[in-house]
């Protein structure tokens, strides 16, 4: 930390002058009681006093001042004392106080940042331990009860064989999006990025979930007729994975039988924004601020039902900002959701 302090010579030139005046005062007093009385000797005396107070003052009150402020820095144990000691010390208090008082409010801002993240350490690995826990003990739960005789029933054999497969596809899947979130944050993911038509994209991905939705039964489909290309500037297979994750997340939240709607629109010259709306439960606007966070879940229990690694929406928001892009949540808890984010537009 360097501090830069405003060097003041107010205190010790006041002080210096009240403590002259009293020497002359009372020296002139004596050399008059004495009849010795010299206006030259006076002045001398006085400008002699004046100096040297002015220079002990300020040497003392600097000295003392940086012993006060030492031990308060010592206190709170962060600041190095020698990086300090090479400052000019001031005997502005009100500039000690204000700096000191920064200095504490930085600390306590970044301690209380530390426990946040040390929070948020503690409950990514409670639930990465509960993400791997679940598939793992049912892959083994099948396994044991295939090798303690299970085996020689063939009917048995396959539907187990069968499940513990999944078990092991669901691990794939969650280590998969580990590793590619872990890519995001470190910056080693490397999109290559051209031009694409954003309306294909749109309908590939419909498509792909097409299945899905006919599950619950859940219309995929455009705002509109688009007769033309919509050109984006992007990572057209990053961008689909945005797609797929947030058209998903609508068919796995979504009502029976409702709809999933997906609109392209121009929001400035050089950017257009893309919307998903639903027509499901929608969410609780207190849950909206955490909703991109790894393994959030509204709902603690029943979404993991729902099947996912609960890293989708995270994966999202790293790969819209890995484009320099923007990503917004509207959602009325019963009247459904709206995910949207942006692109660049291609000529």
């Amino acid at each position: 930390m360097s501090l830069k302090f405003k060097k003041s010579y107010r205190f010790a030139v006041k002080s210096s002058l009240y403590i002259s005046l009293f020497a002359a005062g009372s020296l002139g007093f004596l050399m008059y009681f004495l009849n010795v009385f010299s206006w030259i000797a006076l002045l001398l005396f006085t400008a002699s006093v004046a100096i040297f107070s002015f220079f002990i003052l300020q040497f003392r009150v600097e000295r003392f001042i940086y012993r006060r402020v030492k031990k308060i820095y010592d206190d709170v144990s962060f600041l190095d004392t020698n990086n300090f000691s090479s400052q000019p010390i001031t005997t502005d208090m009100a500039t000690l106080t204000r700096e000191v008082k920064k200095f504490a409010t930085d600390k306590k801002l970044e301690i209380e940042g530390l426990r946040v993240r040390e929070d948020y350490r503690r409950e990514f690995l409670g639930n990465v331990s509960h993400e791997l826990k679940t598939p793992l003990f049912t892959v083994q739960g099948y396994l044991s009860t295939l090798l303690d005789g299970a085996l020689n029933d063939k009917s048995v054999r396959k539907k187990y064989l069968e499940r513990a497969e999944k078990g092991v596809e669901r691990l794939i899947y969650i280590v998969n999006d580990l590793d590619m979130i872990a890519k995001l944050e470190m910056g080693d993911l490397v999109l290559e990025k051209q031009k694409f038509d954003i309306v294909k994209l749109v309908q590939n991905v419909f498509d792909l979930l097409e299945i899905e939705s006919s599950k619950k039964d859940i219309l995929l489909l455009f705002d509109q007729r688009y007769s033309k290309p919509v050109y984006v500037w992007g990572d057209s297979e990053k961008i689909e994975q945005v797609l797929i994750n947030l058209v998903m997340n609508s068919i796995k939240y979504g009502k029976d039988k409702g709809s999933t709607e997906v609109s392209i629109e121009e929001l400035t010259e050089k950017k257009i924004i893309v919307r998903i709306n639903d027509d499901g439960e929608g969410i609780d606007q207190q849950y909206i601020p955490r909703l991109f966070e790894r393994f959030f879940r509204v709902d603690k229990s029943g979404s993991r039902d729902a099947g996912g690694s609960g890293l989708g929406l995270s994966i999202v928001k790293h790969l819209i900002e890995a484009h320099d892009e923007k990503i917004f949540v509207k959602s009325r808890l019963g009247h459904g959701s709206e995910f949207s984010f942006t692109l660049e537009k291609a000529e």
